[in-house]
């Protein structure tokens, strides 16, 4: 190494990491006394403010910031001093010991602080106010820190950030160094954040050969894992073999070989002929991740059973004077119901399934209203779901009736069972689900199965928008034609609808018609060319225009929806600059940085993994909060969900959550927002569709702001989503005929 040379020093704060490749920049105090602080830079992903370093590298300038330190690795090392010690300590890496409680030890023990709690933790009791609960903790947390340092040395070889390395240590314990060494892909399968590719890099790290049939094997379903990530049930064999073929670059026959032993296997894939796409077109052999089979074999077969029992739980409906029926709802409701709502509202009544659909302002939620009012009227219990919280707000607020997530819906359990299922059914005659496009293959079926039978189940959603985040296209599937689901789909915009410039252009979009941007008062696109010009000026628009022109609060009424994560118009960086106009650093604003994103108290975040051991019954991917509070002894920082419900995270499990100033129209669905704002730029161009349009479009209750190009809008109103997800439901159903 050309001026190969050691620092040591410790960790005072990191200013910039890339999660992505591990660069990073950070400010080192090497002890040279008057506040000088040292840059360093280079792959320091892992290491935490207050540990002490000792860092291998090469000296060098910058123009700008003048002398730095390029880390090739570093080893963290027990600081000796005093200073270094109180820093360690007040950082947040022990559990239970923040800055004031750091000052009181050290000043106690002095230099012997991290030898007494090395050794004999039960005397940190002499400490002013620290009783013999706190004194075990930090025990506990002492010893947890120095077994995953083990870990953390094993896997720094292979790149593993500091945050995976402690999931590892949390599934396996102590076993961590054996899983690691001799069973590595169990990784991509039991550890979240691990996908196929770091543990393959780890694999690759401890010697095991690149055409191991193990590897094979990991390989094949990370790459059938993938697909159900792009909302696939299935890959077609050939597709799989030839994806698997490009990942491993490994011989065709050794992964067709690898397929076969993995289908021979009860847990590992399912293989099966399914119907082609095409009127005609040749049966595809699908191969399943065995859990998506057995939900699609299952939906199918319950929604069937649904629909031919001969039991009714709402049997008045069968022979209502429908006539005087309406007559009293409408008295009651003060509005008469259109034709097609009529025969909605019948049909949810009399069929055991049944599924309505339409636009935006086409009486979807009067109809709904209308069903749950006939229902009450005859004494049915009634439960009634959406996917996301605010979904369930609006349903409760439309209908005056409880409405839950459907998670809460059927009380899911750590580990993703329900507590409501066949065995236990719901206590309902008549379940009413919002937002059903959002509904995904897994969650579909659990809910199918705690339907009772004789119970009527009504799915509304509206099919145009994205499909659900999740594998499937479950309300497609159920209106495909061929199939036994009777639905309705609502088409006539009502008169007030028609004054909503939002609204009116929702359905031009959905037309394929370019939106009306001139002379209405609730849509507006802002021309600019250049994707960075065109994101700030977004965040301009969705931090101080709105706000200062219409009244709104920037964090809890404007939604910016970006057609992609990356990019200069991108989530990841609009939520960098949305953050730092709606919540900027402030002394008195507790924070902490984990990885490249600094959270605040106040910060607008989301979860971005379904986990089901947190909270209540579990908080989902797409859940949307605030952050209340931050913890530094305690290390835990604390969100208040949609739902209400104060969520703790540890300060290990912060890359769960993500700023949600500015989210992927994806990460939407399902909410609503007073005004929302959407870069539209060439930059994000392979994204560019209408559906995604529409969906963004259709999240605003009163304003939409255009921001972008009007060439990447023309391309966005134009281009039709390439062809569907790969599922077999809709054929499952029509043969159940």
């Amino acid at each position: 190494m050309v001026n190969a040379a050691v620092v040591e020093g410790v960790l005072e704060r990191i200013t910039y990491a890339n999660e992505e490749n591990g660069y990073t920049v950070a400010r080192v105090d090497t002890g040279r006394g008057a506040g000088d602080l040292l840059t360093v830079v280079g792959a320091l992903l892992g290491a935490q403010p207050g540990e002490s370093l000792r860092m291998e590298g090469r000296w060098g300038s910058h123009p700008q910031y003048g002398k730095q330190f390029t880390v090739e690795n570093y080893t963290t090392v027990l600081p000796a001093t005093i200073q270094g010690i109180r820093r360690y300590l007040g950082s947040g890496l022990i559990k239970g010991i923040g800055p004031r409680i750091a000052d009181r030890i050290v000043e106690h023990f002095g230099t012997d602080t991290l030898d007494i709690i090395e050794t004999t933790p039960a005397r940190l009791v002499e400490v002013p106010g620290l009783g013999p609960k706190r004194t075990k903790m930090i025990g506990a947390a002492w010893e947890e820190q120095k077994a995953i340092k083990e870990v953390m040395v094993f896997l720094q070889g292979v790149g593993v950030s500091t945050s995976i390395a402690v999931r590892i240590y949390k599934k396996y314990g102590d076993a961590s160094i054996s899983v690691v060494r001799n069973q590595p892909y169990r990784l991509a399968a039991d550890v979240w954040g691990i996908g196929f590719l770091t543990a393959d890099r780890i694999a690759q790290s401890v010697g095991i050969p690149h055409d191991s049939p193990d590897r094979v094997k990991a390989g094949l379903q990370y790459a059938l894992s993938q697909s159900t990530d792009q909302g696939h049930c299935f890959l077609p064999e050939e597709q799989l073999i030839a994806d698997a073929v490009k990942l491993l670059q490994v011989d065709t026959g050794l992964v067709i070989d690898c397929l076969g032993e993995l289908a021979a296997d009860p847990e590992g894939v399912v293989r099966e002929q399914v119907p082609g796409d095409a009127e005609g077109a040749p049966p595809v052999t699908a191969v399943y991740l065995v859990p998506f089979h057995r939900a699609e074999i299952s939906l199918a077969g319950r929604l069937t059973r649904l629909l031919r029992t001969g039991e009714d739980r709402m049997p008045a409906f069968q022979d209502v004077d429908w006539d005087r029926a309406l007559a009293w709802l409408a008295r009651r409701t003060g509005a008469e119901l259109a034709p097609e709502q009529q025969q909605a509202v019948r049909l949810a009544l009399t069929e055991k399934v049944a599924v309505l659909t339409g636009g935006p302002g086409c009486g979807k939620s009067f109809t709904v209203r209308s069903v749950v009012e006939l229902a009450r009227a005859k004494k049915a219990t009634v439960a009634l779901a959406a996917p996301t919280g605010r979904a369930a707000k609006r349903l409760s607020e439309l209908t005056g009736a409880e409405a839950s997530t459907v998670h809460r819906l059927l009380e899911l359990k750590p580990g993703g069972d329900a507590a409501y299922d066949a065995d236990r059914p719901l206590d309902a005659d008549l379940v009413v689900v919002d937002e059903a496009s959002m509904l995904d293959l897994l969650l579909a079926n659990k809910l199918v199965k705690a339907v009772p039978p004789g119970a009527h189940l009504l799915l509304v959603g509206d099919v145009d928008q994205l499909p659900s985040v999740g594998a499937g296209e479950v309300l497609r599937d159920l209106l495909d034609g061929s199939g036994p689901v009777p639905a309705v789909r609502l088409t006539r915009i009502f008169r007030q609808a028609q004054q909503s410039g939002v609204v009116t252009n929702a359905h031009r979009i959905n037309s394929g018609v370019p939106p009306l941007t001139t002379g209405l008062s609730d849509f507006f696109l802002f021309a600019e060319e250049d994707a960075e010009e065109a994101g700030r000026l977004a965040v301009d628009v969705a931090a101080r225009r709105i706000p200062a022109k219409f009244g709104l609060d920037p964090r809890r009424d404007v939604q910016v929806l970006t057609p992609m994560h990356r990019g200069p118009a991108g989530a990841g960086a609009l939520n960098g600059l949305l953050q730092q106009a709606v919540t900027p650093a402030r002394p008195d604003l507790p924070e902490r940085r984990f990885g490249g994103r600094v959270f605040r108290v106040g910060d607008k975040v989301t979860q971005i993994r379904n986990n089901y051991e947190k909270g209540r019954n579990g908080v989902f991917n797409g859940t949307v909060g605030v952050v209340t509070a931050l913890d530094s002894d305690e290390q835990r920082l604390t969100v208040r969900t949609d739902e209400d419900e104060e969520v703790p995270y540890d300060f290990d499990e912060l890359d769960e959550l993500a700023h949600a100033y500015a989210v992927t129209i994806h990460r939407s669905q399902g909410s609503e927002y007073p005004a929302v704002v959407i870069p539209v730029t060439t930059s994000a161009w392979m994204m560019l569709q209408r559906n995604l349009l529409y969906t963004a479009v259709t999240r605003a209750k009163r304003l939409v702001v255009l921001v972008g190009s009007r060439k990447a809008l023309g391309q966005a109103v134009r281009t039709v989503s390439a062809g569907r997800r790969c599922t077999a439901l809709d054929h499952r159903l029509a043969g159940a005929m």
